[in-house]
């Protein structure tokens, strides 16, 4: 028992095209005009290039004759860069208690303000220890306190809440 490999993976070049009529454009661009594909082929064939199907949607379908190989190539390269281009964004995490000393909290939001400038977003987060859970409205001050210094930079995607032991809020980065 044989198996051939499926033809909707392949491209759809050369012998491949099956349409009655196609329009075909030479390798410099230029129209050639509405021919069968058996012709277009030859003209391909005699310039040692491929007939490649670029559009199937158009009425009639549009092909275009030029080096496969080389136009992959281009394709794989655009995708490579779009990739490289793109950012994700992450969730990046600030720490603190709330008895936290003035010029600490000023570190904890200059870190949260380089996170949310390179696109990431900010989860703000304040741990209890022992008895100090009973001051979470302290710890919700100084959240909202945080908030409003960020104003400028960051918005409030999650309001202050409690989980377990500690007490955290979510910034992300203003569009």
């Amino acid at each position: 028992m044989a198996l051939t490999k499926p033809s909707r993976d392949l491209p759809t070049i050369n012998e491949r095209i099956r349409f009655p009529k196609i329009r075909v454009i030479d390798s410099d661009g230029g129209q050639l005009g509405i021919m069968v594909p058996r012709d277009a082929l030859r003209l391909a064939e005699e310039k040692e290039l491929d007939l490649v199907l670029v559009s199937d949607k158009a009425d009639p379908p549009v092909c275009r004759i030029m080096d496969y190989g080389k136009f992959k190539f281009e394709q794989e390269k655009k995708a490579r860069e779009a990739r490289k281009k793109q950012h994700t964004s992450d969730v990046k995490e600030v720490k603190m208690r709330y008895k936290i000393e003035d010029h600490d909290y000023q570190v904890r939001v200059n870190q949260a303000e380089k996170f949310l400038k390179a696109g990431d977003k900010v989860k703000a987060t304040i741990m209890f220890r022992g008895r100090e859970i009973q001051h979470s409205d302290l710890a919700e001050e100084l959240l909202k306190r945080m908030a409003k210094d960020l104003d400028g930079v960051a918005e409030v995607q999650q309001a202050p809440k409690r989980e377990g032991r500690n007490m955290m809020m979510m910034l992300s980065p203003k569009r």
